[in-house]
């Protein structure tokens, strides 16, 4: 006997279950006396779905037809599937994981700030899909700056990295490979999203800004991430040496988390140093960057 899993038989369960836990109210149906059993019926999913009765039933029956990611998309919606169980209905049905429409604007729950807060000496992000920092530590404001002090442009990271003076000194001679791979992978996702205004109105503006992003835009590159190690440079403190680590948030896909965590090899007792003065208001390790 095989234990090999099914999907289909598994997608036959899981449209059956999550079926029977919706009700009709939920659904936006009117309640129409008792149910034999409990639930939306085969025929309420397929009217809310927008699908035959006939096609619907064979996909819960599991039987092996073919089903796009559109006709997915609305019965997921009707049975409001969060955004795991979407991607379990994709994998049964298609085999592969559903292109994920990003968030274009994502608020920062107490939870994840708490998590940023206790990185300590570990400089850590949080970026939106467009590379908007929207949330960050003490470590990180130690080595890129006050950014509650910054507009919303001066928070994009694309814009950071071609735009500031003292982003450009820390990355020293990374610099280059690193603008690189950020203007590549801004590229890619202004092809995502080409009919959204904010994303050629960001090109229009980074293009003005720097005729670097755009010798690097023109160049059409595809450049893998580099996840680790990083070397940063300091005026006062030298090099420091860390870990890179960067994970997407479960509950919403478009966050990105960052952390750099600094190794035993002097770096941690410069960090200690360099939060220190931060949060007392003495930047001096950094002094001003009018001329670097």
């Amino acid at each position: 006997m095989s234990n090999r899993l099914d999907r289909y038989e598994e997608l036959s369960r899981f449209l059956r279950m999550r079926r029977e836990r919706m009700t009709p109210e939920e659904a936006g149906l009117p309640e129409n006396g008792r149910r034999r059993t409990p639930g939306l019926r085969r025929s309420e999913v397929a009217y809310l779905a927008d699908v035959g009765l006939d096609w619907y039933t064979y996909l819960e029956q599991g039987r092996h037809i073919n089903v796009s990611a559109e006709v997915l998309d609305r019965i997921a919606e009707v049975l409001r599937l969060d955004e795991p169980e979407r991607r379990h209905l994709y994998y049964l049905a298609r085999k592969q994981i559903p292109l994920i429409e990003t968030k274009q604007t994502s608020e920062v729950t107490p939870e994840l700030q708490r998590f940023l807060d206790s990185q300590n000496l570990s400089p850590s992000n949080v970026m939106d899909a467009r590379m908007n920092i929207i949330a960050w530590n003490d470590a990180y404001c130690a080595l890129n700056g006050d950014l509650a002090a910054m507009s919303e442009r001066e928070r994009n990271f694309v814009w950071m990295t071609f735009t500031s003076p003292r982003f450009r000194y820390i990355k020293g001679d990374q610099w280059e490979l690193h603008a690189r791979r950020i203007a590549a992978k801004f590229h890619a996702e202004y092809a995502r999203h080409a009919d959204d205004p904010w994303w050629s109105g960001q090109f229009e503006a980074l293009c003005q800004a720097s005729s670097e992003f755009q010798e690097y835009w023109d160049s059409q590159e595809v450049l893998d991430a580099i996840d680790a190690p990083k070397a940063l440079q300091c005026p006062n403190l030298g090099i420091l040496n860390f870990d890179f680590v960067s994970f997407q948030v479960l509950n919403d896909t478009s966050l990105t988390v960052s952390l750099h965590v600094p190794h035993q090899d002097g770096t941690v007792e410069k960090m200690q140093q360099l939060v220190s003065d931060y949060q007392t208001g003495n930047l001096e390790p950094f002094g001003s960057f009018q001329g670097v």
